[in-house]
């Protein structure tokens, strides 16, 4: 069973993609939302801005995060099959990822794709140790959001 579920959008810049050192490893599968592109989203944990904030609960569930520019995403929501459990990430935390849109504007609360990824399987209490090994912004991304990455009742390190 693939314990993410990573979808895509087809214009979104592979190279500039900050989950793509996780292509190819075990729990992990990516698929690309092109214009017929559709997905059957039941009995997975869908990773956005609605809904209750992920937590342990949640850790039976794969989890489902939609990769792609903000503008995008109401797109790539509706082409969503079922109906997944909606979890958010708590409010407080920071992205270290540069910003350098000129044309939109990204949510206060937008972080880079393998930020939020890490989070939430923190937060539901799942290894994530590795996750961040390649991201050029570790050490800041850890750093702002020291004390809010943890499962709850858990007193592990990042």
């Amino acid at each position: 069973m693939n314990r993410v579920v990573v979808i895509r959008h087809h214009r979104e810049r592979v190279a500039k993609c900050s989950l793509q050192p996780l292509v190819g490893r075990p729990g992990f599968r990516f698929l690309e939302a092109g214009p017929e592109f559709s997905f059957d989203a039941g009995g997975h944990t869908l990773l956005g801005l609605g809904g209750e904030v992920i937590g342990p609960a949640d850790s039976g569930r794969p989890l489902l995060l939609l990769d792609g520019t903000w503008r995008y995403l109401p797109a790539m929501e509706r082409q969503l099959r079922g109906a997944p459990c909606r979890r958010t990430l708590p409010a407080g935390l920071r992205t270290a990822y540069p910003r350098t849109s000129k044309l939109f504007a990204d949510p206060a609360r937008g972080l880079a794709s393998v930020e939020a990824l890490y989070a939430a399987l923190r937060l539901m209490g799942l290894p994530a140790d590795t996750l961040l090994d390649g991201y050029r912004w570790k050490e800041e991304f850890l750093a702002r959001n020291r004390g809010l990455l943890q499962c709850p009742g858990s007193r592990g390190s990042s």
